[in-house]
């Protein structure tokens, strides 16, 4: 699996990355015991850490500042910011949901980074991270159609917009209950070290292998930093 990031990103967001783990062998059973263990743990984790502050404190967490800046642009507020609010702050609990969703959600409350997440068999050829001009359109995973913003990152392959910051991941390589092999990609503005991607992306690897010990890395790399 190829990724060129491309000039338009480099000169647009000097400093911006792409994490990318893909995983062979993998499972996605609706409901897995081990997942469910670490997600109440997670929970416990996150009131412990972020319980006590407001929401002005919660702000000045530098990875929440990096994605805001990012959302700010288009008149809109970091999604992830918002639901590690209703675990924190609220006491709610985190959804439930597919294996590979699990892996993603848990590791993005945890880190903050913001993942999508891919059937690598329904990816077509390489891999393109861009600068939409707001021509480009997609169909999101709610079936939606929707124009690209101006001026977003988004990721490509041959077949069209796999995913983009603003409105997420696309519903042509969503994960199924069938997906045998899978790909997160993780969008990282500047400011936000490789190393907390990479242990990101270790994370997310960490949950599938839960819910099926069996499964192979196929990569596991940060990409567009010189």
């Amino acid at each position: 699996m190829d990724l060129r990031v491309s000039e338009r990103w480099k000169s647009a967001y000097p400093g911006a990355a792409v994490g990318l783990l893909a995983m062979r062998a993998v499972r996605n059973p609706e409901d897995h015991p081990l997942l469910r263990q670490r997600r109440t743990e997670l929970e416990a984790e996150l009131r412990s850490r972020y319980g006590g502050l407001d929401r002005a404190q919660l702000k000045t967490n530098p990875v929440l500042q990096a994605y805001a800046s990012h959302y700010k642009r288009f008149g809109k507020t970091y999604h992830v910011q918002l639901q590690l609010e209703s675990v924190a702050f609220k006491n709610r609990p985190l959804p439930a949901g597919p294996a590979l969703v699990q892996a993603m959600f848990m590791a993005e409350l945890k880190n903050l980074l913001l993942t999508a997440g891919h059937d690598l068999d329904g990816v077509q050829g390489g891999l393109v991270a861009d600068v939409a001009s707001g021509e480009e359109t997609y169909t999101q995973l709610s079936g939606r159609e929707q124009s690209l913003k101006a001026g977003d990152l988004f990721i490509r392959d041959q077949g069209g917009v796999l995913s983009c910051v603003i409105y997420g991941p696309d519903q042509r390589t969503r994960i199924t209950a069938g997906t045998t092999r899978v790909m997160f990609a993780v969008y990282v503005p500047q400011g936000i070290p490789t190393p907390a991607v990479t242990e990101h992306l270790e994370d997310i690897k960490a949950s599938v292998l839960l819910a099926a010990p069996g499964a192979e890395i196929e990569l596991l790399e940060v990409a567009g930093r010189d």
